[in-house]
């Protein structure tokens, strides 16, 4: 029998990253491999804590938010708002601030990324050769938009303006991994070697 109501409760995607908001939560029985409530809770005191480290880690320093930003990258995979909440408050530093730096700059996401990132060039000689058929093809292949991630937690998808291989293109990245002179047959073939 289940049981609704409303409560402040952590939610796990099914990419695993912790999303904490005001919502309906949905307490089951236990069941084997099923994370419960109180395992949420216990994973966001995790977070807390590391997070709290990040920070100590990097006081009085006068780089301090870009490497807290960083370490938080790095540790949660993303910078939700609840932690850019926290780091505000902590390091007395006016949440638009620490908002401001995480929108501003590319390497920071506030969604949580895939275990791949594929990136798309859009630049103009990836362009005008075909890089719009390329993004539409992954699109379709992953049924995900740029800025999104698959909800198996495996792809996500970014348009870059360049990945220095102007010559070669259209040029698609995946974790690092260039592939050149791109076509919409080939997206299917390199991602099945990821799968």
């Amino acid at each position: 029998m289940m049981q609704r109501g409303i409560r402040e409760t952590a939610i796990i995607s099914k990419s695993g990253s912790m999303l904490t908001s005001m919502q309906r939560a949905i307490v089951v029985p236990a069941e084997p491999g099923k994370l419960q409530v109180s395992d949420l809770r216990t994973r966001e005191q995790e977070e807390r804590t590391n997070l709290m480290r990040i920070i100590d880690e990097n006081r009085g320093r006068s780089s301090a938010l870009i490497s807290v930003l960083h370490g938080v990258q790095n540790s949660l995979g993303h910078i939700p708002v609840r932690a850019q909440h926290i780091i505000s408050k902590e390091m007395g530093i006016p949440f638009s601030t620490v908002h401001g730096v995480v929108t501003f700059y590319n390497f920071f996401s506030q969604q949580p990324k895939g275990k791949y990132t594929v990136q798309i060039c859009q630049g103009t000689a990836c362009y005008v050769r075909g890089g719009r058929r390329i993004l539409q093809q992954l699109g379709r292949k992953l049924g995900i938009r740029p800025g999104e991630t698959t909800e198996d937690g495996k792809f996500s998808l970014e348009v870059v303006r360049c990945l220095g291989c102007c010559g070669l293109s259209p040029v698609m990245a995946i974790g690092g991994n260039v592939y050149r002179r791109m076509n919409p047959k080939r997206v299917t073939e390199i991602l099945e070697g990821y799968t």
